[in-house]
This record gives C-alpha cells, structure tokens and sequence, in this order.
C-alpha cells in the first residue's frame, strides 16, 4: 500500500475519545510513579511503556502500525533542533570546565561571600553556579552543602538557607542555556532556545528581583553575625590551585550571551562559545588539542582531591548528555502517537473548553505542570507531557509558542523541588539536610516564578497573540 493509500485510509479512523486518552495518560501516570518512587529508577523505561500504550490505544482504535510509526518519527523530528542543541551543550560544558571558564565563573561567584550579606551571597553564588554548570542539582550537592555548612555557624536555621540554596539554583537552572529543561522548553513548545530565553527574561528577573528583596530583608536579622568560612576559602583555593583563573575567561560566555541578544540561532551561538573556550584552554591551562577533544566526548573529570569540587566538576561531554537526549527522543515518540491519533486533543478539550482567556491558557498549564510533577514525579516529564499537550491549543488560539516554553519553565522546573516524593524534591531535601515541607516556606523563588508569570501575562496578553 502507497504512502498516499495509507493517509487516505488514516483518515477515516476516528481519533481517540476522552476514556481512550483518559486511559492512555493515567497509565502513564501509575507506570511512572510506580518505577520513580517505589524503585526509585529513571524515567527513561517507563516513558517506553508509556509508548507501547499508547501504540495499542491507537491500534485498537483502528489505526495502522505504519501510522502509528510515521506518527513517532513525526514527534522525534519535532524535537530534532534541541536534540543537537543538547549534543553540542554536553560539548560545551566539557570544555568549558577544561579550559576554566566554569571554574572561573565559580571562582568570583565566591569572592561575593560576606556574613553581614550571608542569605544574598547564598542565592547570587548558587546561581553563578548553575548558570555556569546548567544543573541545580550539582550546584545544590556541592555548594549548597558547603553553604549550610556555613549558615550553621552563623546560627541562620537551615530551612531558610536551604531556601536560598535552591531559589539560587532554580535561576541558573532555569536561565542558563546549557540546563537540560532550557532546551527542552522550547523543543516542547515548537520554539528556539534563544527566543525562549529572552522570553523568560521579564517575569524570570522580576521574580527574581523579589526573591533577592525577601532574602535581604531576612539577612538584617543576622546582620552581626562572624563564620568561619574555611568551607568556603577550601574550595576557591581548590579551584585556584587546580587552575588559571582570570577574567579573559569570561569572554566565552559574554559572547553566548551577546549571542542570545543579537538573536543569532542557537547553534553557531553556542558553537562560537566553545571555539573560543578551545583557544583560550591552551593559553590558560596549558591543554592540548586532544585533552580538547576528549573533554568535548567524555566531559571533564577533576581530581583535586577536593570532593566538592571534583563533584561539581566532573561532568560534561557529548556522552554524558546522551540519557537526556534519549529521554527526549521517547517522550517525542509518546507525543508524536497522542498528538496524531487525537489522544492530546481529546484531553485538552476536556479541561479547556471553558478557558477562553489567555491568562486563563497560561494558569491552566501552570497547573497541569504542577499535576505532572505530583503525578509523574520527574522534572522533564513535567516540561514533556503538558508541552505536548498545549502545543496544538497555543497554536490554533493564535498564541507566540514563547508564552508556552516560557510557562512550562515556570509551572514545571521550578515547582519540582516542591513535592517531597518528586525526584528533585527528595534529592534536594537529602543534599541538604532539610525535609521539603521546611525549606518550602522560603523556596521564595519557586513559589514566586508561577504567580509573578500569570501577573506578566495580565497585564499585557495582547503581546503574546499572533496576527
């Protein structure tokens, strides 16, 4: 049978009713949960199953195995763009740790540390930090724990600093182009990386802004309070010992960054950055070209003999970002088949055929992110499954896909370390010393991102509708 045969054939299968999607989403949902906390295994596996489901909804439907399979390539190659994006940022990093541009980012972000300023300090030095790495969960196991460390001598309870830990984190996580959930938004959305950042640039820092507000108002109270920053000063002197440190390294991210506001596309952006980290290597760090190479596929691996640094630094590399790239790959898949047999749009109009409004769009999403994080308690699940599912409604409603990357950040990754039986929930509460209904209260930028997003959009939603 003709390709042209089989889609005149397609066409006259029904698309999936409300039970079948129902049935579809909530397996996923028990698979899911079931495989994260009670064994505690990655998403990966059950995200498969989850395909398999999905697969037989659709041929017991009616629709025909090559459909179903045109339907998975459809979804993978929708992503395709963030795929190579996350394959050159795991290049990246690697380099960039090698030649000491992320040591030195780290570096100044703890020159910053005063106890007069301690809450402040915590939350800029975290999100250097995950600014400079992508990641807040390394950024809360090593300097996260070095600062509680700290705010322990100080007498500053650990939930408030835990608090700051993480508002620190989830910025950089959220802001920094070579975060995992950054490129991921924008694959979800059927935008660019770049245009997905500068989206998140208002309500992200006004959020922010407040979270920096909140902390230094709380700092006063421990205003004359002394420490021992020894933690601290073990792990800039690691850092300085193990490498060249100087403000020319700055250059290779000043660029991504000039890159992202001249809006020139993500990948020669980004590539740029490594070329020039890969000049400035040799020059700094006495590297060669196949130290080069090897960082760029395998990542960096530091050995200090620091654990909070060589924790923190060895990672990177092309090989290393291959599990959140194969993660993407099946979640496509499982969005390609939901979204062509009608399985999204049959959830979607059930719970939106009263929501007219944007703003009324924005919060429905928040919530839904929210739900997936409870529900499917993994952070990119969170981003993949409400992505899939808004895409097509922020579409036909003649809405900027920006507005759905940026509110899946806003409703997904940030709200993640809320839930204690979350994977990030139970991780940060572990590193930190702090269960998740402690630190909650203070997670101020957390708690701040969806509100301040939903306020953003009220005020002006006209901006975001496409004529």
């Amino acid at each position: 049978m003709s390709q042209k045969n089989i889609n005149k054939y397609e066409k006259e299968v029904r698309k999936a009713n409300f039970a079948e999607a129902l049935f579809t989403f909530v397996s996923l949902t028990i698979i899911m949960f079931i495989s994260i906390i009670k064994y505690e295994e990655s998403p990966h596996i059950p995200m498969l199953i989850g395909v398999l489901i999905a697969s037989l909804v659709a041929l017991k439907i009616g629709y025909s195995w090559k459909f179903i399979e045109n339907s998975m390539i459809k979804g993978i190659s929708q992503a395709m763009q963030s795929i190579i994006i996350l394959a050159i940022i795991g290049v990246l990093i690697g380099i960039w740790i090698l030649a000491g541009v992320v040591p030195t980012m780290i570096y100044y972000g703890l020159m910053i540390l005063k106890p007069s300023i301690f809450l402040v300090a915590t939350v800029l030095i975290t999100s250097i930090t995950s600014l400079a790495t992508g990641t807040s969960w390394g950024t809360a196991g090593t300097m996260g724990i070095a600062l509680m460390g700290i705010a322990s001598g100080l007498g500053i309870p650990a939930p408030v600093t835990a608090g700051a830990v993480l508002s620190g984190a989830y910025f950089g996580d959220k802001m920094s182009p070579l975060s995992d959930t950054t490129n991921l938004a924008p694959a979800m959305a059927g935008t660019d990386v770049f245009t997905h950042i500068k989206a998140m640039f208002k309500p992200t820092l006004l959020a922010y802004g407040l979270t920096l507000l909140i902390f230094g108002f709380l700092s006063l109270k421990y205003k004359g309070a002394s420490a021992d920053l020894s933690n601290v000063d073990v792990i800039a002197n690691g850092l300085k010992e193990s490498f060249t440190i100087s403000p020319i390294l700055l250059l290779a991210p000043l660029v991504v960054i000039i890159s992202i506001a001249k809006k020139l596309p993500a990948v020669p952006g980004i590539s740029i950055g490594i070329i020039i980290a890969a000049i400035l290597g040799p020059i700094y760090q006495g590297v060669n070209f196949g130290d080069i190479l090897s960082a760029g596929l395998n990542g960096y691996v530091s050995n200090t003999g620091l654990e909070a640094v060589d924790k923190l630094l060895t990672t990177g590399g092309l090989n290393n970002m291959m599990s959140s790239i194969s993660l993407t790959i099946i979640a496509m898949m499982f969005g390609g088949i939901a979204e062509e047999t009608g399985i999204l749009e049959a959830i979607v109009k059930k719970f939106l055929h009263r929501v007219q409004s944007v703003v009324g769009l924005v919060i429905s999403t928040i919530l839904t992110c929210f739900f997936t994080n409870a529900t499917m308690p993994e952070q990119y699940i969170s981003i993949v499954v409400p992505g899939r599912m808004f895409k097509n409604e922020y579409k036909d409603r003649k809405i900027d896909p920006r507005l759905l990357s940026s509110t899946l950040e806003s409703g997904g990754t940030v709200t993640s370390a809320m839930i204690p039986w979350n994977t990030c929930g139970t991780y940060m509460s572990t590193v930190l010393g702090v269960s998740t209904i402690h630190y909650l209260p203070f997670l101020f930028f957390n708690l701040l991102m969806p509100l301040v997003q939903v306020i953003i959009v009220a005020i002006d939603s006209k901006k975001y509708r496409i004529d």
